[in-house]
């Protein structure tokens, strides 16, 4: 604790202070400015809104009439009703701002929502899950619901369930539902300019995207081969449904994952009222609307565009890591078409692009501050993801539905690197420039087919069998080139172009098939069994992966969990292969990653607001890729950054293990507050074809989160509302290795001292970030003006240690600084502002 004061006051605070001010004083004078003119509009009359949707059965799907849903304020009736057959609730003129949500029915445990948030330009559209009871003959009046449980029931420990409501809350979020995920307890950034999630002590590479039941590569912008992160997610928090966030022991219907599972399900857009959000800020612009098809058939729509750059932080003067702009656009869609008998089409759909120019040919002296860019290199980069899908959900009676999705998808990477020869002018010290020719070029092209079956039949109120396949055919384009050049290698002795890549051709089937059962023994005690099997045709490599979990709620606040499962998965496709000058692939035959995962969780309520959950877990894995000759090198310690990984012939016999204890202290959104902290104390070791355990390169040992936020209301009817949040993180720095000066100077890339592998550790990491916001409801339209201070007291966290030179010592290279955004955001709509 005295070490972060010290941090906080001593070297950051009294320095940094007037710079911040400084930068972020016009962007202060626009909040005001709008904040000023939104408030006369204030007190006019009463705002209200529309609260309805849809009440289902968690385990049948289908609707459920007669359950009574009342809209409470401060534990007062506001209003009420009751389903129809179709499962439809409306509650017209609710009182905006935030609202308490219960729904009853005999025979269904009691669901209890907090803090739903209503605002005055769009209908607040709540569609409600509930889980019958194993005892029937009278209404449960126990909470079945509660904030942070996950909407998968199968998964019941190391899950939680994120809503846009939290995304938009957390302070240094961004938006970004990767980077709100990092503030659960067990996860982890690498780099402030990326989203990578560590869980668990994992490699990033490790964590599965599902969107819409169908599995996407990776959903971000600057994204490259073998990652899962990037600069910015591409789904943006308005898109999204509840959906889960899973971090061990997953059940068996999850596959081709070692470390966690992203199960994002996008909204269906509002089927009564057409409704809009634009939005402008320093990142760009962006344009969100949803809406009625038709009336009738109660088909929808819901859209969301962005167009953004980063042109105006830089102008700004904020140090983004480099002068060059990066530019990325976006599209999210769904269409929702109901049918008859209880069953849905839906047909969504995700692009986005970006790209970025580093030139160094045109500088005249040497870059300072450059994290990007590589040194004496001209680089033109792009990438690209999209997926498009269609999900047909199928009621086969009053206790079974299916979900059939097929989808393609793609992702790609198109990099030219071009040697920049120069040298200095004697006279004014400016570079010259000399010459420029090719030095690498490729082009990756990932399609994936996905064809997706589940089946659920809920057999009786305690029991649920869920069984399914997920096939995925993958179709390859990997090209890439590169110079030997002996100018900058002396092992080399002429220019030679090297092919590592030149696939153009060829598919490669993965299968997955699945079964669970989840059986109520009792009111109080849970389990779930199943089986998880894979098969991958390109390396002929298959597993049976039985899975386990129990759960004992042995009081109506407190729960005991455990969970066990094997899990595997396939590595980055283009590492299958990587191939030698003639043309001969060499790591076509590597088998998966294999882990076992093993989690005990306590998880307690207080009164309807305050959690306490503990977990501590074990996960052991085999299988890994190391070096056929004896190293410390192990695949897992890949998966993070902008470049790809190029290691030699590989063999399937490293290890690894990762243990740890997590804590989670919250206390949710209640009276205008809330408050969250997590705690996570690990360890995290890699074995190489030596034998020897090394840390791994995310294994900082510990990472504390702290967050909160404030609202304040005021006006006579309390339609405006002022947020005031912060977080505060603090962490053990990342691993890193020293140079081997001598084998350094023979090579054209810095080499580490093997037997010293992740030996070393920079000081710990520290951020605190600052969000504010003000929100004004008039009767029709919502203004909100918002900005976020990301690593507002601009501490020096270390991203890398850069080698210079064999007799100089390497240089530290810092994360992002501050990084002020600011945004304003109007939501309006048009058409029935009422239920009918």
């Amino acid at each position: 604790m005295y070490q972060i004061i010290h941090i906080i006051y001593f070297k950051y605070l009294s320095i940094h202070f007037a710079k911040l001010h400084l930068k972020v004083l016009h962007v202060s004078f626009a909040l005001l400015s709008g904040f000023l003119w939104c408030v006369p509009n204030a007190a006019a009359q009463q705002v209200t809104q529309t609260l309805r949707g849809v009440i289902t059965d968690k385990e049948s799907n289908l609707p459920l009439e007669g359950a009574v849903v009342l809209a409470l304020k401060d534990s007062a009736v506001k209003g009420s009703s009751i389903t129809d057959a179709a499962g439809q609730y409306s509650i017209a003129s609710v009182p905006v701002g935030r609202i308490d949500v219960a729904v009853s029915l005999v025979g269904y445990k009691r669901v209890f929502i907090p803090n739903v948030t209503v605002t005055a330009a769009k209908q607040t559209v709540l569609n409600i899950e509930m889980e019958s009871s194993a005892e029937t003959i009278k209404e449960i009046v126990v909470t079945g619901a509660r904030r942070g449980e996950t909407i998968n029931e199968m998964a019941v420990l190391s899950a939680r369930a994120f809503t846009i409501e939290e995304t938009e809350r957390y302070a240094g979020s961004r938006g970004d539902p990767a980077r709100m995920a990092s503030n659960f307890a067990g996860v982890s950034g690498t780099d402030d300019s990326r989203n990578d999630l560590v869980i668990r002590g994992n490699s990033p590479f490790g964590v599965l995207y599902r969107i819409e039941n169908v599995v996407v590569p990776n959903p971000n912008h600057f994204a490259v081969a073998g990652t899962t992160g990037g600069s910015v997610n591409i789904l943006t928090s308005r898109m999204l449904s509840n959906s889960d966030f899973l971090t061990g022991a997953f059940p068996a219907e999850f596959g081709n994952a070692i470390a966690g599972v992203f199960d994002i399900r996008l909204k269906s857009g509002n089927n009564r009222r057409h409704e809009f959000t634009a939005q402008a800020g320093l990142f760009g612009l962006e344009a969100f609307g949803e809406g009625p098809l038709n009336r009738k058939t109660k088909s929808s729509y819901i859209f969301n565009y962005r167009y953004a750059t980063l042109e105006a932080l830089v102008r700004m003067g904020v140090d983004i890591g480099t002068e060059a702009i990066p530019y990325y656009q976006d599209l999210q869609f769904k269409f929702n078409f109901p049918m008859r008998n209880g069953d849905n089409l839906s047909v969504f759909g995700i692009g986005g692009y970006s790209y970025i120019n580093f030139i160094t040919s045109n500088k005249l002296r040497p870059e300072e501050r450059d994290i990007y860019a590589t040194q004496d290199m001209d680089e033109y980069f792009k990438a690209g993801v999209g997926m498009l899908g269609a999900t047909y959900t199928h009621q086969v009676n009053s206790h079974e539905y299916s979900k059939t999705s097929l989808a393609i998808s793609t992702q790609f990477n198109r990099n030219n690197f071009y040697r920049v020869v120069r040298h200095v002018d004697p006279q004014s010290g400016d570079f010259v420039l000399d010459s420029i020719y090719p030095k690498l070029a490729y082009y990756f092209i990932n399609t994936r087919y996905t064809l997706a079956y589940l089946r659920n039949n809920k057999i009786n109120t305690r029991s649920v069998l869920r069984y399914g396949i997920t096939t995925e055919l993958f179709q390859p384009f990997f090209v890439d080139s590169i110079l030997q050049e002996p100018t900058f290698n002396p092992s080399v002795t002429e220019f030679r172009w090297v092919t590592r890549l030149n696939t153009t051709s060829g598919v490669h089937l993965l299968l997955q098939p699945f079964v669970q059962w989840k059986y109520a023994i009792n009111e109080k005690l849970s389990s779930v069994l199943g089986v998880h099997g894979q098969y991958f045709t390109l390396s002929n490599s298959y597993s049976i992966e039985p899975r386990f979990s129990l759960r004992w709620q042995f009081k109506p606040n407190q729960s005991l969990g455990f969970g066990y499962g094997l899990h595997s998965q396939i590595h980055p496709v283009y590492q299958y292969f990587m191939q030698r000058n003639e043309g001969i692939r060499y790591n076509m035959g590597i088998d998966f990653t294999r882990s076992m995962h093993a989690v005990l969780g306590y998880d307690v309520f207080f009164k309807k607001d305050i959690r306490i959950k503990t977990e501590t877990y074990f996960q052991f894995l085999w299988g890994i890729p190391v070096d056929t000759f004896p190293s410390s090198y192990n695949m897992l310690n890949e998966g993070t950054g902008f470049d790809r990984f190029f290691p030699g012939k590989l063999v399937n016999k490293g290890t690894g293990r990762n243990a740890g204890v997590e804590f989670t202290l919250e206390k949710f959104f209640t009276r205008n507050w809330f408050f969250m902290f997590t705690a996570s104390v690990f360890d995290s070791r890699l074995r190489g074809s030596d034998g020897r355990w090394y840390h791994s390169n995310f294994n900082g040992q510990y990472i504390l989160n702290a967050l909160g936020t404030k609202e304040f209301k005021w006006g006579k009817k309390r339609v405006n509302t002022f947020g005031l949040g912060g977080k505060i993180t603090f962490g053990g720095g990342q691993r890193y290795s020293p140079f081997d000066t001598t084998l350094s100077k023979l090579s054209d890339e810095p080499v580490i001292i093997d037997s010293l592998r992740n030996s070393l550790q920079f000081r710990p990491y520290f951020r605190f970030d600052i969000k504010l916001n003000y929100r004004c409801d008039t009767r029709k339209v919502t203004h909100e003006v918002g900005i976020d201070l990301v690593n507002v007291l601009m501490y020096k966290n270390i991203l890398r240690v850069q080698y210079v030179g064999p007799d100089q010592p390497p240089r530290e290279v810092y994360q992002l600084g501050f990084l002020p955004i600011f945004y304003y955001r109007i939501d309006f709509g048009f058409g029935r502002r009422g239920g009918d």
